[in-house]
């Protein structure tokens, strides 16, 4: 079942332009990602992110693990090791020690797309609160300038790191595809001569006004002949 569900997955991904798969034909359960930062916004902008995935055999019962590759990212939820913290990520279930609800955490409804998008998320809003990088986490709050340094530092390195041939998506290249606009067809509200009458009988009034005559006639006739 988890291999099934990971090409059912897989297939989709790979037409988006926020990101690149390069996995392994041998191991379906181990990917390799590259995410594009591209909210203009984020300090971490015109990054190019390289990370790893592993999934159970249990997947999506399980939660897969998620590792960046990129190396010396500051970040209060990210392990010098490149190890994530990331609530999407925990076990199922609610987590009384962490105060963790079974919402915030990993369930089957979930899947690759929505893990990265919760990344890319998490680094433009980082939890400062239990941070996996203590030290990054007290330079967001306390030396912003000195944060967005680093941050942009490894934007540039970054780059070296994009594969031939791939480049950073356009805003044009993200906006969704316009859906075709079916026009209304006038003659689908203009019923032919054929259905003006709705499956009525062929007869008109002037046949029933006829037939009336005849049945008053009939009647004078009959009070006639009792006289």
């Amino acid at each position: 079942m988890a291999q099934k569900r990971l090409m059912q997955e897989l297939n989709p991904l790979q037409k988006e332009k926020w990101l690149t798969i390069d996995m392994d034909e041998q191991n379906l359960f181990k990917w390799r990602v590259g995410l594009w930062v591209v909210n203009p916004d984020s300090v971490f902008y015109g990054a190019y992110l390289k990370c790893e995935m592993r999934f159970p055999h249990d997947y999506p019962y399980q939660p897969p693990t998620f590792r960046f590759l990129t190396k010396g990212i500051t970040h209060p939820n990210v392990y010098p090791d490149g190890n994530l913290c990331i609530s999407i990520l925990h076990k199922p279930g609610d987590d009384e020690q962490s105060g963790e609800m079974a919402n915030e955490r990993w369930n089957v409804l979930h899947g690759v797309e929505s893990v990265l998008r919760s990344v890319l998320l998490l680094m433009d809003d980082p939890e400062i609160n239990s941070p996996a990088n203590v030290d990054a986490s007290v330079l967001y709050r306390d030396e912003r300038a000195k944060y967005d340094t680093l941050a942009k530092e490894v934007v540039s390195r970054s780059i070296v790191d994009v594969p031939e041939g791939v480049r950073m998506p356009t805003t044009a290249d993200l906006a969704p595809v316009p859906q075709k606009i079916v026009e209304d067809d006038d003659d689908f509200w203009n019923p032919s001569e054929e259905e003006d009458d709705f499956g009525g009988s062929d007869s008109n009034m002037d046949d029933f006004e006829e037939e009336e005559d005849d049945e008053e006639d009939d009647k004078d006739d009959k009070e006639d002949d009792k006289e």
